[in-house]
């Protein structure tokens, strides 16, 4: 039987909830967003690319905001040495060269897992919590929060158009 993306997992909250609420839920709900633009769709279908000389594809994103989860969460914000799945020095697109459909659902787990790990990560930190970023100076949890909202939502444009060319879904 071949494996199909399934539909995303449940998501939710508050729209008058406290500040975390709200960017946990809005995260979430981008999150959400990209697993449905995955829905039903094969690893073959999910490993197309969009236009040459371009190499993104939905399997691209996906395997892409994994690693973006797992920096940000785990390596910037706590400060953790890391073992990204992808990225790797002299490779900096390999979430999107690197592809193999065949590898399709461990991908897509691994995106899964890592949203549960990266809530995990800062479930005891406060808001204001904040580290050094070496490129932006001193950021907090909240800024994290807003930029992986940002990034996914980008990435989300994509995947509207990436969907689109694969089988005509909008929306």
């Amino acid at each position: 039987m071949t494996w199909t993306a399934p539909p995303p997992p449940p998501f939710g909250g508050s729209l008058v909830a406290g500040e975390r609420e709200l960017l946990e839920g809005f995260l979430d709900w981008q999150r959400a967003v990209l697993a449905g633009k995955c829905t039903g769709l094969t690893g073959a279908e999910l490993a197309q690319a969009a236009v040459p000389p371009s190499t993104m594809s939905l399997l691209g994103l996906v395997r892409h905001l994994t690693d973006v989860e797992l920096e940000w969460f785990h390596g910037r914000f706590h400060g953790r040495e890391v073992q990204f799945h992808y990225k790797r020095p002299g490779a900096k697109d390999a979430a999107f060269d690197e592809i193999d459909p065949e590898q399709a659902e461990r991908d897509y787990q691994r995106l899964l897992d890592q949203w549960a790990s990266s809530r995990a990560a800062v479930a005891g930190n406060a808001l204001d919590d904040a580290f050094e970023d070496e490129l932006r100076g001193p950021m907090s949890l909240r800024a994290v929060y807003l930029h992986l909202i940002q990034e996914y939502a980008r990435h989300n444009g994509h995947a509207d158009l990436l969907r689109q060319r694969i089988d005509g879904e909008t929306g």
